[in-house]
């Protein structure tokens, strides 16, 4: 019964990991379309986006999930790093950038790279968790990849005078202002590695318990 169920939920789960994965290049897709016809097209600033970037990383997950008959250890680490990013990107998107232009003009869109898909990914990680243990040492190492993102960003638009975000441009309030936020930023994402890492190890424990997993 209980194996017939875990099938089930592993059908269920490959499902939608491959729609709201192809739901999600379709939305970045289109806005490229868009913006290419607007003759308002940079695919360096577009795809410098930390929203495009984790969008694209969170659906490449979803497709390499889906396709895996494996449990691989290396992926479902992979697969935390998309949660902690999805994650931010809709919490600092509501708290920051609301309003803002940052090229996700269309509504649909909008609402599927910042609001759908932070939630798809918690949601993922809940309903089909690591089958092995993380360590909070393991969840900071996906700190990293905003490190670097920052970093890029940075030197990126000293030379370019381009900044995604608003922010992160000195101009609005200097470079105090853009350590203050970034401190800030890195620190929600400090605290979204331990809570995806609790999280994890939370389900994992329950799954045992009642020997089920998807």
């Amino acid at each position: 019964m209980w194996q017939e169920c875990a099938r089930e939920c592993a059908g269920a789960i490959r499902l939608y990991r491959i729609i709201f994965a192809i739901l999600t290049l379709l939305a970045i897709g289109v806005q490229l379309l868009a913006l290419l016809r607007a003759q308002a097209f940079n695919a360096v600033n577009f795809f410098s986006y930390f929203t495009i970037e984790s969008n694209l990383i969170g659906a490449t997950l979803l497709l390499v999930s889906a396709g895996s008959r494996d449990r691989l250890a290396s992926l479902d680490f992979f697969r935390g790093g998309a949660v902690v990013y999805m994650s931010a990107t809709g919490i600092v998107f509501t708290l920051l950038l609301s309003g803002t232009d940052v090229d996700t003009a269309i509504p649909w869109v909008n609402t599927v790279v910042h609001e759908l898909m932070p939630l798809i990914l918690v949601a993922d990680w809940l309903l089909d968790p690591p089958h092995r243990r993380l360590t909070l040492r393991q969840g900071l190492i996906w700190l990293s990849f905003p490190l670097a993102w920052i970093m890029y960003t940075l030197i990126r638009g000293s030379i370019t005078g381009r900044y995604p975000y608003p922010f992160l441009n000195p101009a609005n309030g200097g470079y105090t202002s853009i350590a203050a936020h970034c401190i800030a930023i890195l620190v929600l994402m400090a605290m979204l590695c331990a809570a995806v890492v609790w999280l994890a190890n939370t389900r994992n424990t329950r799954l045992l318990r009642n020997s089920v997993w998807p």
